[in-house]
């Protein structure tokens, strides 16, 4: 039997300091490792809430000298669970996090959700899930 599971996330950055600053501070994931390939001209890092080997992650991409870069229309947003999306978008918003859209029970589902944006334009949903949905799955 295969057993598969995502790894990681990429996205391209065009400021690595203030994406990881964002991403730990802001958002409080975790540097798990970073790479530098100077003679590639790239640098990789990944944040994770968790150990690689128990969760996805996200790998941050910066390619020297390249400051933006174009979303298209293929990219949606990422999303993160949190306990309290009321709580979370109050505590992204005192750390400088912007809020793109408030909290909003969606209709006919016991889901709320709220929006933000990273450094670099890119979409974080927030999505409110209850307790024990953030057990540790090496526990189960």
């Amino acid at each position: 039997m295969k057993t598969r599971r995502i790894l990681h996330t990429m996205l391209r950055v065009g400021d690595i300091q203030q994406s990881v600053d964002f991403y730990t501070r802001v958002l409080g994931l975790q540097v798990l490792r970073q790479f530098d390939q100077p003679t590639e001209n790239y640098s990789l890092t990944f944040l994770g809430f968790a150990n690689e080997q128990h969760s996805c992650v996200l790998e941050l991409t910066y390619n020297y000298g390249v400051k933006k870069y174009e979303h298209g229309n293929g990219y949606g947003h990422l999303a993160i669970g949190v306990r309290d999306c009321w709580k979370a978008c109050a505590e992204i918003s005192a750390q400088g996090g912007e809020i793109t859209l408030n909290p909003t029970r969606l209709n006919g589902l016991d889901e709320v959700i709220a929006f933000i944006r990273d450094p670099d334009g890119y979409q974080i949903e927030l999505v409110e899930r209850p307790e024990d949905w953030f057990i540790n799955p090496s526990t189960k």
